[in-house]
């Protein structure tokens, strides 16, 4: 098995296991291991993409990862809090 192949895998089982215990309600959405996941899934994804040079998955793969950093960090994404 390549490398490619192991950091894809890897990815996506993290991805998957991420989206299951959020539908079965074990993991919120908003919950920082749930955004973990989805960051390290998607930036072992990207990796991968890079080394099979499959363009479409690196641009896919990278803004997956950067959001899920921009969440991580709280970085405001235009929605409102204004409670009035």
């Amino acid at each position: 098995m390549k490398l490619s192949d192991v950091l894809a895998s890897s990815g996506v089982i993290i991805l998957l296991i991420a989206f299951l215990l959020n539908l079965y309600k074990k993991l919120p959405a908003q919950s920082k291991v749930y955004t973990f996941m989805n960051f390290l899934g998607a930036v072992l994804c990207c990796i991968s993409s890079i080394l099979i040079r499959f363009y479409p998955f690196i641009v896919l793969e990278a803004i997956w990862a950067t959001f899920a950093l921009l969440s991580l960090f709280n970085v405001p994404r235009g929605t409102s809090s204004d409670k009035s």
